[in-house]
């Protein structure tokens, strides 16, 4: 039984072993990615016109898959992450969550056929946390600088921040997040995210 376990851990090994060698590099991820959003979008005569469940739907399919929100809530909830419990950790995942989904919705839903500057990665092949950049070209306006930060895990490169002309996604929730579970605790926070959600999905119905 110890050798068939052994071998068992070690062929696991090998099989992780190769599957971080496919894995596709960062940067090639995120040009795969927005190029084929905005194609969809581009080419999709409801989601132009203003289908909003349709967007998030297509959202939902190929955008989440890479995004990483047990890190990203971590990270926007600072130390008041620890004071947590799990079944509280789960439900600020999946409001805060919700929450960027529409948040992404919208800024997606302005896309008027901007085209986008693809940075070179500078980062070496053993990095595991590495930032792409991206820069937006709008037509008599400067180009709007995306940042990626992304993590290696075993399941590919994931997005745990987003920084959008120099302000980071994350950060700019922290404070908000903080004041509200010292104010109401994580329960507070919760509900407000909830708020925020139904609110915003009764504007998305209208």
């Amino acid at each position: 039984m110890t050798r068939i376990l052994a071998l068992l851990a070690m062929t696991m090994t090998m099989a992780l072993g190769a599957r971080a060698q496919e894995l596709t590099p960062p940067d090639v991820l995120v040009k795969q990615v927005t190029l084929e959003v905005v194609s969809l979008i581009a080419k999709d005569k409801e989601i132009r016109g203003g289908n909003r469940a349709k967007l998030i739907g297509l959202i939902n399919e190929k955008v989440l898959p890479h995004f990483n929100f047990l890190s990203m809530s971590a990270l926007a909830m600072g130390q008041s992450w620890n004071k947590a419990t799990p079944e509280q950790k789960k439900r600020v995942i999946e409001e805060f969550k919700t929450l960027l989904v529409r948040t992404y919705a919208s800024a997606l839903a302005s896309y008027s056929d901007q085209k986008f500057d693809f940075q070179p990665l500078r980062a070496k092949p053993s990095d595991t946390d590495v930032t792409v950049n991206v820069r937006v070209l709008q037509p008599g306006a400067q180009p709007v600088p995306i940042d990626y930060s992304m993590e290696k895990t075993a399941s590919g490169w994931k997005v745990y921040d987003v920084m959008v002309g120099g302000v980071s996604l994350v950060a700019n929730y922290r404070t908000e997040f903080n004041n509200l579970v010292r104010e109401s605790g994580v329960d507070g926070l919760i509900k407000n995210l909830s708020a925020k959600n139904r609110a915003l999905e009764g504007a998305d119905r209208k």
